[in-house]
């Protein structure tokens, strides 16, 4: 064999003795990292199921253990064939920065979406009152949250919205209180009136007796006097309690004898003709 191609051959097998073992151990890491990857996710949902974590949190935090663990075995690959990771990581560091500058928007609803993922100041199902818009939470995403209205329109607000302004939670507590105003002509007995409102409330099962109703005369307007009424109740009982209370205060406390009057005004003429 002529020397100079023996040469080439040697210099051949060289290189894939040394290439060739450190590919097959590259991928050997990467297949057995993604294996372990995955491991770890599965292991963090039945963790994050049996410690009864809130559902929306168990996709996220799951994802985010796969990819960064994902991660650390593609440094780990790169590492294995001499490629410095450290001026990588600066690269994709300066690369993230200006991303982050044009995309200011998008991670500032990522970044609202984490907060209300840890900080959970409602979950799935919850009636809330946020961005302006009231709804029932049907999707907590990492972007946006999606709310159903009471008139089945689906909503989607961006989680910038949602974390950066005031959040109404109606469903936070088992229980609510009504508020209710009654107004009463200044001719009725006030006693008269509160006895029909206690008779009401008894009637109601879905009023609780602890916390007691209270019954208060909240003030003298300008045609009535207006009885406040805040009896409690389960929170699911809140509507339909409302509007039945409404309804029956109505009828119960015309049938006793008093009246709601209208808004009225008296007017007087001075300096104008005597009537014949």
């Amino acid at each position: 064999m002529d020397a100079s191609v023996q040469e080439t051959v040697t210099e051949v097998i060289n290189h894939v003795s040394t290439w060739g073992l450190q590919v097959i151990g590259a991928i050997a890491v990467l297949v057995i990292g993604r294996w372990i990857s995955s491991a770890l996710r599965r292991g963090t949902v039945r963790a994050l199921e049996k410690s009864k974590t809130d559902e929306s949190l168990i996709p996220f935090i799951s994802g985010l253990t796969y990819y960064l663990s994902l991660a650390v075995v593609i440094i780990a690959v790169l590492n294995l064939f001499g490629i410095e990771t450290t001026s990588l990581v600066a690269v994709l560091g300066a690369a993230g920065l200006a991303i982050g500058f044009a995309l200011q928007g998008t991670l500032s609803n990522f970044a609202a979406g984490v907060m209300l993922l840890v900080f959970r100041p409602f979950k799935n199902g919850d009636v809330v009152e946020a961005a302006g818009v009231k709804g029932s939470v049907a999707e907590i995403g990492i972007f946006s949250t999606t709310l159903n209205t009471p008139d089945n329109v689906r909503i989607t607000v961006p989680n910038s919205g949602v974390y950066g302004q005031t959040i109404s939670n109606y469903t936070a507590y088992d229980t609510r209180r009504n508020d209710l105003v009654l107004g009463i002509s200044y001719a009725d007995d006030i006693e008269t009136a509160f006895g029909v409102i206690r008779q009401v409330l008894d009637a109601d099962d879905r009023v609780l007796a602890d916390p007691v109703p209270d019954i208060w005369v909240g003030n003298l307007g300008d045609s009535s006097v207006d009885i406040l009424i805040r009896p409690w109740c389960k929170t699911e009982d809140y509507w339909a309690l409302r509007f039945e209370l409404t309804r029956k205060l109505k009828e119960q406390i015309e049938a006793a004898g008093c009246s709601i009057p209208f808004p009225q005004r008296d007017v007087h003429i001075d300096g104008g003709p005597t009537p014949a």
